[in-house]
């Protein structure tokens, strides 16, 4: 898996847009302008991706328990954000783009209804 597997993904999805809020280095994909994933670009770079993402509470309790690559969000609310060690080789794609479409939908979820009724 790479960075461009991410981005493809992501990007794929309905209003979706992608974005360098912080630095030069954290890459933001939102939906309807609310963040569900980031991601360090240096941690691509040294072999060690990780990704950052928006988790309902009680599921991120349980996926922290059962996957040693989920971590507690870094430097994100660690009640609502994981933070997925890609690199450990843990977690197949195909897990991890549930993961990516958990954070995406929860974000879907909570917008107003008038914007929640431009996705088809």
């Amino acid at each position: 898996m790479n960075i461009e597997q991410i981005r493809t993904y992501c990007m794929a999805k309905q209003q979706v847009t992608e974005h360098f809020p912080f630095d030069d280095n954290v890459l933001v994909f939102k939906v309807a302008g609310k963040m569900f994933l980031l991601t360090g670009l240096d941690t691509w770079e040294k072999g060690e991706p990780a990704v950052n993402l928006k988790c309902d509470p009680e599921y991120a309790l349980e996926l922290r328990e059962q996957y040693e690559s989920v971590e507690p969000g870094y430097h994100m609310s660690k009640k609502h954000w994981n933070t997925v060690r890609l690199y450990k080789g843990e977690l197949d794609w195909n897990f991890i783009k549930e993961l990516i479409d958990h954070s995406y939908d929860l974000i879907v979820k909570s917008l107003p209804k008038k914007v929640r009724d431009t996705f088809q």
